[in-house]
C-alpha cells in the first residue's frame, strides 16, 4: 500500500512544479495465460483508458506516464481479441497515444504493424455499418488517424504495400458499395475522414506501389456502365426503362480518387504516367512506328502486331485515360504524348483506339460513353423554336455522360491535336470514319464546353463535309451520324453558316446529297435525317426566320427530287419520310389533358384547347411544305398524289381478290380466283424493290383472311373518309399487323397504305387551304391555289362538300368595270373551271352566278381568268350557255379596238370562244380575224432596243407580247373547233404559214420594223407549241411535211434556255399521253449538246423511261426512230462532211445509242441504219449527207457494242424506212456501188474512241447509259491521260490523211440566212449550245473541264439502276403532271391488256416503208397477206378496245407517216393486186429465196473495226462474192425500174387508205 500512496504523493508533488499530467489510469488491462480478464471488466476498464487519454493534451501530457498503458494496449491480448468491442476501444487507446506522443510513438514495429493490420482489417471495414454498436469508437479511431496523420506511420512499417492495397481497395469498396444490413448509408462525415486518411497517405508516401495505382485509377472506370464499352454506345438508343438503373452521379470511390488526383496533380501524374506506360508503350512498341502511314492498307499489320488480350487491355486504359481527362486533366500530361505516338503506329487498331480516345478527350467525352443524341420530334406541337430549346424540360441530367472537359486540349497539347486533325486523310476507312464521329461529337459539344477556336471549328465543320462524299459507305454513314449528334440550334448556328441546303459545297448541301446515295445505310440515315430537322424547324420556317430558312428551306426540294431516281428501294424512302417526318400521320398530337389544380387556376390552357384545330394545323404543315418546293419538286409531289388513285384502285382490287379468296377456302372458282389474286400480287409487287418477298407477304396477309383488316384499309383509302377517321384506321391496322402470326407483312402494307391513302389531300384539309387561298396568310396563298387546282384536275370529288363555298368566293369577289378582283381568286377560277368540266352539273346556273363570270371575263385579272369564266359557262354545254355565250361576244365585240381599257380579257375571251362555241363567233370571224392578225400579230408598237432582255417572265410581260399570244391562241383554237376535216385543211393553210414563219424567222412577223427580243422569244417558242397542239389531231398532223418537221425541231436547240425548255417539256407531255405519233420522238435527241446539265439529266430519264416502256410492250417505237433522226442530222444546218463536224454528229448518235440500245435490239437500230444507205434522199434527191450518217451510225454501234461488250445479234427479219424521208435508188447497181463505198473520212475510228473514253471520264459514279445488262465489259476502258495542250490551244491544222477513193466529196455547206434582229453570233454556233467553235481542232487534245462539260453534262450525279439492271426510270411524273405515271401505274390486269393493246395500234401505224430491193410480185403479195392478216387480227379484237382506239383524238392516227406508203403499194393499187396474185403464186418459192439472200447481204453482223472491213473488200474471197451478188442482181435489177417509177408516181398522187381500228400495216418485218 505504501508504494502506492508513495507514487501517487510523487505525482502529486511533481504535478505543480512540471505543469504537466500525467495519466491516472492503473489497472490492469493485460492477463497471465489462462485467467483472462472478463469482458465486461475488460470493457468497463478500457472505457475508462479511452475517456481519460481523449481528454489529455499532447502538450500537457507527460508522455513518461503512457508507457505502461501504451505497452498493454499494443499487446496481442487486445489487438487481436475476439470481441469486436475490446479492439474498437483498443484503437481508440492507440490512436490516442500516438496523439498524445507524436512524433515518436511509444510502439514497436511490430506492434504498429499489428494496430495498422487491426484498423485496416477490422476498424475501417466496421464503419460501413452504421448500426454497428461501437461506430462511435470505429469514427473516433478514423478520425484521429487522419487529423493527426499518425496514419503514414503505416508507410514505414514491414509488409505496408499489402496494408496500402487493403486499405484502399477497403475504402474504395466500401463508400461506393451497397447499402449495409440496416438499409442505412454510410455517413458523409466518415467519408470525408477516409479522403483525409487516403489524402494524408498520398501526400506523405514518395511512391504508391502498382498495385494501388491499379485499384485508384480502377475507381475512374465505375463512371462506365456495366459491360459497356465504346463501340456500345456509337448511336445506339438507350431504352428509357433501362436508362434508369445506370448510374447518374459519381460514385463516392470516384470522386475520392478524383479528389486526389486534383489536391497533388504532380505526383499523381507520376504514378498515371508509369501506370499507363506499362500498358501503352509496350503495346505501342509491338505494333511499330514509322511515322504517319495515309498510305497504309488495313490489312498490312505484321506478325508483330499486338494481340487480341493486348488489345483488351489497350481498350481499356484508354477508356481509362478518357475519363481521367475528364475528371483531372492535369495528371495526363505526359500521357497524351503516348497516345500521340499511337497515331503513328503501323497497326490500324492502335491507330483507330488512339483516334477514337483524343476525339473523346476533346469532347469531354469519359467512359460512361457520349450523351445521347438529342430528339428531333417532328410530330410535336407547337414545334421548336430557337429561343426555346435551352428552355425545354429535358431529362434528367447524367453527370456521367455529360461532355466536360476542364482545359482545352487544343491549347494545352497543341501538336497532339493537330495529329489527330491529320487522322482525317487516313488511308484505313475504319479510322476515316472514327475520326469522322469523334469530330461530330467535338463540334456538337464544344470541344466538352470549353469552346474552340474560330479556324479549328471552321476545320472540323469542312472536314464534315468531306468526310459526307468520302469513297467508304462506313465513312459516309459515320458523317450522317456525325450530324444526328447535333442538336436543331447547332445545326442552325454552327453548320448553317457555311451554306444551307441549296448552296452547293456546303456541310447541309452535301448530306442532302447523300438522299441518292449508292448504299441503302447512308440514304436512309441521311434523308431521315433531314426530313426531322425541317419537321422540327416549321416553326421558324413560319415565322420566317432568315437563318433557318436559308439552312433549312430547300430540304423538301432535296427530298423530293429523288423521286426522279426511280429507284424502288428509294421510293419506298421517301414515302417513309413523307408520311413520318416531313408531315407525321402524327402530326399535331393531341394536347395533354389539363390537371384539375391547372384547370381551377385558370381558363386559358382549357381555351387553348377548345381552339386546337388538328385539321387545320396539318394543313398549314402541308402548305408549308408546298411553298419550301421548288419547280421541279412540286412536280414530283403532285405526282405522287396524281398516283394515289391509281393505287387505290389497285388496292381495292386486291382487298376484294382477297376476300373472295377467303384464306384459300373456296368454291370450284377456287383455281381462277387464286389466279387472279396472283395476277394482282404480282402486279403490285413490281413497285417495291423485292417483289419476290413483297409478292409472297401480299399472299401471306390474303391467307390471315382478317376481315376488320380489309375494312380497315377501305377506310385508309376511302376518299370519303376524314383524316381523323383514316388515321385511327391505319394505325389499328398496323397494331392488328404487328401482333399477328406474321408481322413482317407491314413492311409491304405499310408502303402501299402511303402511296394509296387520302393523307395528304383529304377532305379535312381542305377549308384551311381554301382560306389560305384567300387570306394569302404567311404568304402560302400562291402554294393553296396551286393545291387547289392539282385537286379539281386530278381528284375534283374532294370539293363535292366545298363547291358551294368556291361558288360564293367568286361572286363575292367578283369585278366590275370600275372595281378589280384580287388576282389571288384566279386560281379559285381555275380550281372551279376544272371541277365544272367533270361535273358540270354541280356548278350553279342562276344568273347572279352567270352575270359573275361575265364580269370575270370582261374585268377580270389577270386576263387569263376570262378563259376559266368561258370554261364554266359552257361547262354544260346546253342551250342556255350557248346564249350566255351569244350575250359575252356581243358585249366583248363592242368598241372592241386595240389598247381599249381591258383589252386583253376581250381577246383571251374571244380565243376560248372560238375553242369551246365556234358556232356563236362563225359570224363575226372576219373581225376576229382582222383584229389577231392585222392589228395584233403583224404590228410592232415596242420599239426594239440593244438593251432588251432575251426572255422575260410571265408575271413581267408587256400587255402587247400577251395580246400576240393570245392572237395566236385564237388562230389555233379556230382550227381546233372545226369539226369538218376537209375545212379545217383550208383553214389551217394561212395560219400554218404564219406559225411555220414564225419558227423559221426566230419570232420575227414584221417586215419594216424590229420586234423586240423578248417578244420574239416568245413567239416562236408558243408558234413551235401551237404547232405540236394542233399535230395532235390526225388532219393537221399531216399537214406537217417533213421540212416542216425539221424546222420546229430546231427550237430544241434555239438560243434562249426558256424556249428550248418550254418547247421540251410540251412535246414531253404530248409524247407521254401518246397525243403524237411517235416520229416526233426524234426530236428529243437533239439534246446532245444541251448546256443545262440538269435539264438534261431529267430528260435522258424520261427517255429511259419511254424506251423502257416500249421494251416491256415489245414495240420497237423509239428503234424506229434512228432513220428519222438521221434524216434529221442530215438536213440539220451544222451538217458537214469534215472529220470534226461529223464527230460532233456521232455525239447525237451516241446520245441516242446510250440512251435507247440495249443488247437485244443492237441489231435492230443497226439494221435500220444500215438501211439507210441503200436509198435516196426525198428531199434533196442529189444529197448523200444521209449515206455518210449512215455509215457514222454503224461505227457509232459497233464502238458502242464493243465498249459494252455486248454480243452482236444480227437481226434476220426487214426493215422499212417512211417514203417521205427516203426512196429507193434508180438501180441495184447503185445500191451496190454505195454499198461498197466508205463514205466518212479516215480516222473516224480513232474520234470515235477518243469520244467514248471521254464519255468515260466523266462516269465518276456512274455512268449515265449504263443499263445494267447481262453481259458486262470484260476489262475496263482504257482511260487517256490528259493531252498537254490548253483547251484554248488551237491545233495549226486538221488531219491531212487521204480520204478513201471511194468517198464522195465534200458538199457546200449551206449557210441559214441570218435575220437582221439576230446577235452577232451565227446560227450554227448558237444551236450548238456548248460545242466547240473551233473547226481546227482536235479532239484529241479536248480534254479540259470545258469539254466535259460539252460532253455529257451532269453524269457525274447520282443515277439509280432498278434490280434488271436497266437505267434510272421514268420521271414523267414529274416532268409531265402525271402524264406517265396515268399510263403505267394501271390499276389492275385488265388495264394492262388495254394499254398493251394500244401500243401495238402505235406500232402499226408506221405502216409506211420503202424496201429493201426493187419491188418484185412475190414481195407485193407478202405485203397484201401481211395486211390482211393484221385486218383479220383487228377484227378480233374486242369492240371495246376498238371503240376506245376510235375514241381517242389524236393518239392513234390511222394513216402513214408524212403520207408515206409501203414502196409496193405505191407501185400498184388494191385492183392491180389482185389481178397479178396468180403470177405472183408461181414465182413465190424462188423470189422467197432471193430475198433471203440478198438479205443476208445486206445485214450482217458489224465488223470489229474499219480495217478489218477494208482488209475484207480487198480479199481474194471477193470474186465468189461479186459473183453471188452478179447473180442476185439480175434477177432484180429488170423488175425494179418500173416499179421504182410506177411506186413516185403513185405516192405523189395519193397516200394510203386508212386503217381500220385495232390493226395497221406492218413495218415490213417478217
Amino acid at each position: 500500500m505504501a508504494p502506492r500512496r508513495s507514487s501517487a504523493a510523487e505525482a502529486e508533488e511533481q504535478e505543480p512544479e512540471e505543469g504537466t499530467v500525467k495519466l491516472q489510469f492503473n489497472e490492469p488491462l493485460t492477463w497471465r495465460p489462462g485467467k483472462p480478464i472478463p469482458i465486461d471488466t475488460l470493457l468497463k476498464r478500457l472505457d475508462r483508458l479511452t475517456g481519460e487519454l481523449a481528454e489529455m493534451d499532447q502538450e500537457a501530457t507527460d508522455a513518461g506516464s503512457l508507457v505502461k498503458v501504451a505497452k498493454d494496449v499494443a499487446s496481442n491480448q487486445l489487438l487481436n481479441h475476439k470481441d469486436k468491442g475490446v479492439r474498437a476501444y483498443t484503437a481508440c487507446c492507440v490512436v490516442d497515444i500516438l496523439r498524445l506522443c507524436a512524433p515518436d510513438a511509444p510502439f514497436t514495429p511490430s506492434q504498429l504493424k499489428d494496430f495498422f493490420n487491426l484498423t485496416v482489417t477490422s476498424i475501417i471495414p466496421s464503419l460501413f455499418d452504421p448500426s454497428n454498436s461501437y461506430n462511435n469508437q470505429h469514427k473516433y479511431a478514423l478520425r484521429s488517424l487522419a487529423e493527426i496523420k499518425s496514419i503514414v506511420l503505416l508507410l514505414d512499417v514491414d509488409g505496408s504495400e499489402s496494408l496500402l492495397l487493403h486499405l484502399f481497395s477497403t475504402i474504395f469498396d466500401g463508400v461506393s458499395g451497397s447499402k449495409s444490413a440496416s438499409g442505412e448509408q454510410v455517413a458523409k462525415d466518415v467519408e470525408y475522414s477516409m479522403q483525409e486518411l487516403l489524402s494524408v497517405l498520398v501526400e506523405d508516401a514518395t511512391s504508391l506501389p502498382a498495385k494501388v495505382v491499379d485499384v485508384m485509377m480502377a475507381q475512374f472506370l465505375r463512371a462506365a456502365a456495366p459491360g459497356s464499352g465504346r463501340e456500345k454506345h456509337n448511336h445506339a438508343p438507350i431504352d428509357d426503362k433501362q436508362a434508369t438503373l445506370l448510374a447518374k452521379e459519381e460514385p463516392e470511390a470516384y470522386q475520392i480518387v478524383k479528389h486526389l488526383c486534383q489536391v497533388f496533380p504532380d505526383k499523381m501524374a507520376r504514378f498515371v504516367s508509369q501506370y499507363f506506360s506499362d500498358v501503352i508503350v509496350d503495346a505501342t512498341n509491338f505494333a511499330g512506328t514509322s511515322g504517319h502511314r495515309d498510305g497504309d492498307a488495313e490489312d498490312d499489320e505484321g506478325p508483330s502486331g499486338p494481340t487480341e488480350s493486348d488489345l483488351r487491355e489497350l481498350r481499356k486504359a484508354h477508356t481509362l485515360i478518357r475519363e481521367i481527362w475528364k475528371a483531372a486533366p492535369q495528371i495526363l500530361q505526359n500521357v497524351v504524348p503516348q497516345v500521340d505516338a499511337e497515331l503513328s503506329a503501323d497497326n490500324v487498331h492502335l491507330r483507330q483506339l488512339a483516334t477514337e480516345t483524343l476525339g473523346d478527350m476533346i469532347s469531354g467525352i469519359g467512359a460512361a460513353g457520349p450523351p445521347p443524341p438529342p430528339t428531333l420530334d417532328p410530330a410535336a406541337y407547337p414545334p421548336l423554336r430557337l429561343d426555346d430549346e435551352d428552355k425545354t424540360e429535358a431529362p434528367a441530367a447524367n453527370i456521367l455522360t455529360t461532355p466536360l472537359s476542364a482545359l482545352s486540349f487544343s491549347q494545352t497539347h497543341h501538336t497532339t491535336f493537330h495529329n489527330f486533325l491529320s487522322r482525317r486523310n487516313d488511308k484505313a476507312a475504319a479510322i476515316r470514319a472514327a475520326w469522322t464521329t469523334a469530330v461530330g461529337y467535338i463540334l456538337s459539344t464544344s470541344a466538352g464546353g470549353i469552346g474552340l477556336g474560330r479556324e479549328d471549328e471552321t476545320a472540323l465543320i469542312q472536314g464534315i463535309g468531306e468526310k459526307l462524299s468520302d469513297s467508304d459507305e462506313k465513312v459516309r454513314l459515320a458523317a450522317v451520324k456525325a450530324v444526328e449528334c447535333f442538336s436543331f440550334r447547332d445545326v442552325i448556328l454552327k453548320l448553317g453558316p457555311s451554306g444551307g441546303v441549296g448552296k452547293e459545297g456546303s456541310v447541309l448541301s452535301t448530306l442532302a446529297d447523300r438522299c441518292r446515295d449508292k448504299k441503302p445505310a447512308v440514304r436512309v440515315a441521311a434523308m431521315s435525317l433531314l426530313g426531322k430537322l425541317w419537321g422540327v424547324a416549321t416553326g421558324e420556317l413560319l415565322a420566317g426566320h432568315e437563318a433557318v430558312t436559308a439552312a433549312l428551306g430547300a430540304v423538301p426540294s432535296r427530298i423530293y427530287n429523288s423521286f426522279y431516281a426511280n429507284d424502288l428501294e428509294l421510293n419506298v424512302l421517301l414515302d417513309r419520310v413523307i408520311y413520318e417526318c416531313l408531315v407525321p400521320l402524327a402530326y399535331p398530337p393531341l394536347p395533354k389533358k389539363a390537371s384539375k389544380s391547372a384547370a381551377s387556376n385558370g381558363s386559358s390552357q382549357a381555351a387553348g384547347a377548345a381552339n386546337f384545330d388538328p385539321d387545320a394545323i396539318r394543313a398549314e404543315r402541308i402548305l408549308l411544305l408546298v411553298r419550301s418546293l421548288d419547280a421541279t419538286g412540286k412536280k414530283a409531289f403532285f405526282a405522287m398524289q396524281a398516283r394515289r388513285p391509281q393505287f387505290a384502285h389497285v388496292l381495292e382490287t386486291y382487298i376484294k381478290q382477297c376476300d373472295q379468296f377467303n384464306g384459300g377456302v373456296t368454291d370450284d372458282d377456287g383455281p381462277k380466283k387464286l389466279a387472279n389474286l396472283t395476277k394482282t400480287t404480282r402486279y403490285i409487287s413490281q413497285f417495291f424493290p423485292d417483289g419476290t418477298k413483297s409478292e409472297q407477304e401480299l399472299y401471306r396477309f390474303a391467307k390471315l383472311n382478317d376481315r376488320r383488316s380489309y375494312n380497315l384499309i377501305k377506310f385508309v383509302i376511302g376518299q370519303e373518309h376524314d383524316f381523323k377517321t383514316v388515321h385511327k384506321a391505319l394505325k389499328e391496322l398496323m397494331k392488328r399487323i404487328q401482333t399477328s402470326k406474321d408481322p413482317a407483312i407491314r413492311d409491304t402494307l405499310l408502303p402501299l397504305l402511303y402511296r394509296s391513302g387520302c393523307l395528304m389531300f383529304n377532305r379535312s384539309h381542305l377549308a384551311t387551304i381554301m382560306e389560305y387561298s384567300r387570306s394569302d396568310k404567311d404568304n402560302m396563298g400562291a402554294a393553296a391555289h396551286e393545291i387547289l387546282n392539282e385537286i379539281s384536275q386530278r381528284n375534283p370529288d374532294l370539293f363535292k362538300t366545298h363547291i358551294g363555298q368556291l361558288c360564293k368566293d367568286l361572286v363575292d369577289q367578283a369585278p366590275t368595270q370600275t372595281r378589280e378582283n384580287d388576282p389571288a381568286i384566279v386560281e379559285t377560277l381555275k380550281a372551279c373551271s376544272t371541277y365544272a368540266q367533270k361535273y358540270p352539273k354541280d356548278v350553279p346556273a342562276d344568273k347572279e352566278f352567270v352575270r359573275t363570270m361575265i364580269n370575270y371575263a370582261l374585268y377580270g385579272q389577270p386576263a387569263r381568268a376570262a378563259k376559266y369564266a368561258v370554261n364554266i359557262m359552257l361547262a354544260k354545254k346546253d342551250e342556255k350557255s350557248l346564249v350566255s355565250a351569244t350575250d359575252l361576244l356581243q358585249r366583248t365585240l363592242k368598241d372592241w379596238s386595240y389598247g381599249a381599257k381591258h383589252f386583253l380579257n376581250r381577246l383571251a375571251t374571244v380565243s376560248q370562244l372560238e375553242l369551246l362555241a365556234p358556232k356563236v363567233t362563225l359570224e363575226d370571224e372576219e373581225k376576229i380575224l382582222s383584229m389577231a392578225v392585222q392589228e395584233v400579230l403583224l404590228e410592232v408598237r415596242t420599239e426594239a432596243s440593244s438593251k432588251d432582255p432575251d426572255w422575260v417572265d410571265d408575271a413581267d410581260l408587256d400587255e402587247e407580247c400577251q395580246a400576240k399570244c393570245l392572237a395566236l391562241k385564237t388562230l389555233a383554237n379556230r382550227l381546233r373547233s372545226t369539226e369538218d376535216v376537209d375545212e379545217a385543211k383550208e383553214k389551217a393553210k394561212p395560219v400554218w404559214k404564219l406559225f411555220m414563219k414564225l419558227v423559221r424567222s426566230k419570232g420575227e412577223l414584221s417586215k419594216t420594223k424590229k420586234t423586240p427580243k423578248h417578244h420574239r422569244a416568245r413567239l416562236r417558242l408558243l408558234a413551235a407549241q401551237l404547232l405540236l397542239k394542233l399535230c395532235t389531231q390526225k388532219h393537221f398532223d399531216e399537214m406537217l411535211s417533213a421540212d416542216d418537221f425539221n424546222a420546229v425541231s430546231l427550237t430544241t436547240q434555239d438560243a434562249i434556255q426558256e424556249v428550248r425548255h418550254g418547247f421540251i417539256k410540251k412535246l414531253q407531255k404530248y409524247l407521254a399521253d401518246n397525243k403524237l405519233r411517235s416520229r416526233f420522238y426524234t426530236i428529243v435527241f437533239l439534246m446532245a449538246f444541251e448546256p443545262s446539265a440538269d435539264f438534261k439529266q431529267r430528260t435522258e430519264t424520261w427517255i429511259r423511261s419511254r424506251a423502257r416502256h416500249f421494251q416491256d410492250h415489245k414495240q420497237p417505237v423509239l428503234e424506229a426512230v434512228m432513220p428519222r433522226l438521221l434524216s434529221l442530222l442530215a438536213h440539220h444546218p451544222d451538217y458537214s462532211a469534215e472529220l470534226d463536224e461529223l464527230v460532233d454528229h456521232a455525239r447525237y448518235m451516241l446520245f441516242y445509242v446510250s440512251l435507247v440500245a440495249t443488247e437485244s435490239n443492237l441489231g435492230l437500230i443497226y439494221k435500220y441504219a444500215e438501211r439507210v444507205k441503200q436509198t435516196q434522199d426525198a428531199l434533196d434527191a442529189g444529197s448523200n449527207n444521209h449515206q455518210v450518217l449512215s455509215d457514222l451510225a454503224q461505227a457509232v454501234i459497233r464502238n458502242w457494242q464493243e465498249k459494252k461488250n455486248w454480243v452482236f445479234n444480227a437481226y434476220p427479219g426487214r426493215v422499212g424506212l417512211p417514203v417521205g424521208l427516203y426512196t429507193a435508188l434508180k438501180s441495184h447497181d447503185e445500191a451496190q456501188a454505195i454499198a461498197e463505198k466508205q463514205l466518212v473520212p479516215d480516222g473516224i475510228d480513232e474520234k470515235l474512241d477518243e469520244l467514248l473514253r471521254a464519255m468515260d471520264r466523266k462516269k465518276k459514279r456512274k455512268s449515265v447509259d449504263d443499263r445494267g445488262e447481262s453481259h458486262q465489259p470484260s476489262k475496263k476502258a482504257r482511260v487517256q491521260s490528259k493531252a498537254s495542250a490548253t483547251p484554248k490551244e488551237a491545233k495549226s491544222a486538221k488531219s491531212a490523211a487521204p480520204k478513201k477513193a471511194g468517198s464522195t466529196p465534200k458538199p457546200k455547206k449551206t449557210k441559214a440566212k441570218k435575220p437582221e434582229t439576230e446577235r452577232e453570233i451565227s446560227n450554227a454556233e448558237r444551236r450548238r449550245s456548248g460545242r466547240s467553235r473551233n473547226a481546227n481542232r482536235s479532239y484529241m487534245e479536248r480534254d479540259s473541264e470545258d469539254d466535259d462539260e460539252e460532253m455529257l453534262d451532269g453524269v457525274a450525279e447520282w443515277t439509280y439502276e432498278n434490280g434488271d439492271g436497266s437505267g434510272s426510270g421514268s420521271e414523267d411524273e414529274g416532268e409531265n403532271d402525271g402524264g406517265e405515271d396515268k399510263q403505267e401505274a394501271r390499276s389492275g390486269t385488265e388495264d394492262e391488256a388495254e394499254a398493251e393493246a394500244g401500243e401495238k395500234s402505235e406500232q402499226e401505224e408506221e405502216a409506211a416503208v420503202v424496201q429493201e430491193k426493187a419491188v418484185t410480185p412475190s414481195e407485193k403479195k407478202k405485203a397484201s397477206t401481211t395486211k390482211a392478216a393484221s385486218k383479220s387480227k383487228a377484227k378480233a379484237a374486242p369492240a371495246r378496245e376498238e371503240k376506245e382506239e376510235d375514241d381517242k383524238s389524236g393518239s392513234e392516227l390511222s394513216k402513214p407517216e408524212e403520207g408515206d406508203i409501203e414502196m409496193e403499194d405505191a407501185n400498184t393499187n388494191k385492183g392491180e393486186e389482185e389481178e397479178e396474185q396468180n403470177e405472183e403464186k408461181a414465182d413465190e418459192d424462188e423470189d422467197e429465196n432471193q430475198e433471203d439472200e440478198e438479205e443476208s447481204e445486206a445485214s450482217p453482223p458489224p465488223p470489229p473495226s474499219r480495217n478489218t472491213r477494208k482488209a475484207k473488200a480487198s480479199a481474194s474471197a471477193a470474186p465468189a462474192r461479186k459473183a453471188k451478188r452478179a447473180a442476185a442482181k439480175s434477177k432484180a435489177a429488170p423488175k425494179a425500174k418500173p416499179a421504182t417509177a410506177k411506186g413516185a408516181e403513185k405516192a405523189a398522187e395519193k397516200a394510203a387508205p386508212p386503217a381500220k381500228a385495232g390493226g395497221r400495216a406492218t413495218r415490213g418485218r417478217k
